[in-house]
């Protein structure tokens, strides 16, 4: 694309967040915005993560849009196929599709001062909006390890996130690096293909069993025919999912109750004391991630697998070798290790109006004033921001308390005429300084344990500390007192907000 595609608003990201901030905007009337994508089809997460089991822990009713719920959810946790036709036919029966762009990924953005808007760089030729929504996930870059000799390996590698399915395991010798979340959903699908499956684990996971069940076919035609139905199975898992925090952040005593738990259902499912020994973990549970499975253990005593502890020291042409010197043969690697939650690769073409990028003013650590604005960055909205991750429940509800308060922020700029909004730094320094403290007496802080919820400095700057009835009544109206207002009057720019 050669010329300027004008619009009042771009959202930079077509997975969930970014769907529902372009339904929002549907909804309050704006017709000239942009959803820039960078992959050929929506759905963000759930259409990368395409690994064998890929599927949701959190349960399908509270894991959907609150503005488009579907009723015909086929098991009490979605797998991914699933979710990503919902974000699809959401997205066609909300009417974004035509603001879609697809093939658009974000090469840089920057503030234009002068002209109070931001000038950005895409794949797709160059955009410019009054506002830029950046939707692209906190789980969009998956993160490999840099292992000594990666390069090296002759055999092939891929990681969870972006799967290779043109590589058939059967028969293979393969090593998963990794035991969180996705590889105790794909670990044992492959197990019974493979010839030999070492699992190299630096800490174990909790683990608690998967409730996971059919969803009947008469609840599904009572849901779509009776919404508040619906509506109230969604409030109950809701405020379900809401006491965890007591655990989480209010007294960790509560969490040796389902630490009990998750020893009983490692006792039942691994009778080998010598692997039972391997699995347990040493730390409260909770610091990391917890895991849902009820097939992941059994997997793992099988006769082809191998748990290994000793850390990787290095990879060989055709083997894994760990610290105490065995070489473990394998000819593909999988990993398993998470994504760059931390360290956004986004936040590098981001930049002020002085070209100072969003990476470097955060090179101390993430923070935005409710997770949402940065100072220095006028008009910026971030969704899933930092420390707006759910430890306990649906990061969609986060997201669309974040919206919401986009909305409120839009419908302020309109009715007064501004030009812009800018965070001011004491106000963002006041609100990252009361979640930082609130985060210290934490399971996440106080567990025990290495996560990723963790920066570089040891500081958690990815979940939110308390309550999502906190956040959302935080993000319920838009505070201008904590911004520095631009009212001047608009020159040399796409058309405004109606």
């Amino acid at each position: 694309m050669s010329t300027d595609l004008g619009a009042s608003v771009a959202v930079i990201g077509a997975g969930f967040s970014g769907l529902a901030a372009a339904a929002m905007l549907k909804r309050e009337g704006v017709d000239d915005f942009v959803v820039l994508e960078r992959a050929d089809d929506v759905g963000g997460t759930w259409r990368d993560n395409t690994y064998p089991g890929a599927a949701c822990d959190v349960p399908s009713q509270l894991y959907s849009f609150g503005f488009d719920l579907n009723p015909n959810w086929s098991r009490s946790f979605s797998p991914q196929q699933e979710i990503w036709d919902y974000l699809r036919d959401s997205a066609r029966r909300q009417g974004l599709l035509p603001h879609v762009r697809l093939g658009h990924e974000l090469l840089d953005a920057r503030w234009d001062d002068t002209a109070g808007a931001w000038r950005l760089e895409t794949t797709g030729g160059p955009v410019s909006a009054r506002v830029l929504v950046n939707a692209a996930g906190p789980l969009s870059e998956p993160a490999v390890p840099a292992l000594p000799g990666l390069a090296s390996f002759a055999g092939t590698t891929f990681h969870s996130g972006a799967w290779n399915h043109e590589h058939d395991l059967t028969g293979r010798r393969v090593a998963v690096v990794g035991t969180g979340a996705s590889a105790a959903q794909f670990v044992p699908c492959i197990q019974p293909d493979v010839e030999r499956l070492y699992v190299f684990q630096r800490t174990p996971p909790w683990i608690l069993p998967r409730a996971d069940r059919a969803v009947t076919a008469l609840e599904q035609w009572l849901y779509a025919r009776v919404p508040p139905l619906q509506r109230l199975v969604r409030s109950a898992i809701y405020v379900g999912r809401e006491s965890y925090v007591l655990g989480f952040t209010v007294d960790q005593r509560i969490m040796r109750v389902i630490q009990r738990a998750a020893l009983r259902h490692l006792e039942r499912q691994v009778p080998d004391p010598a692997l039972r020994a391997k699995l347990t973990p040493d730390y409260t549970m909770g610091c990391k991630r917890i895991v849902l499975s009820s097939d992941y253990y059994p997997a793992l005593g099988r006769d082809n697998v191998d748990v290994v502890t000793e850390p990787i020291d290095r990879v060989t042409r055709d083997a894994v070798v760990t610290a105490d010197g065995t070489a473990h043969e394998v000819d593909t690697i999988v990993f398993g290790t998470g994504f760059r939650a931390t360290q956004p690769p986004i936040a590098d073409r981001i930049r002020d109006a002085d070209g100072r990028t969003l990476a470097g003013a955060w090179r101390e650590r993430m923070r935005a004033y409710k997770g949402t604005t940065v100072a220095g960055f006028p008009n910026l909205f971030l969704l899933l921001g930092p420390n707006t991750g759910g430890g306990h429940t649906s990061v969609v509800l986060m997201a669309e308390a974040q919206i919401r308060y986009l909305r409120e922020a839009l419908r302020f700029m309109r009715g007064y005429g501004v030009v812009a909004v800018d965070v001011r730094p004491e106000a963002m320094e006041r609100y990252d300084a009361a979640v930082q403290r609130r985060m210290e007496r934490t399971v996440w802080t106080r567990g025990g344990c290495r996560s990723w919820y963790l920066d570089e400095n040891s500081r958690n700057t990815t979940l939110w500390p308390s309550f999502v009835g906190g956040f959302r009544r935080r993000t319920r109206h838009f505070d201008r007192e904590a911004y520095r207002v631009d009212a001047r009057p608009r020159v040399d720019v796409p058309s405004a907000l109606p």
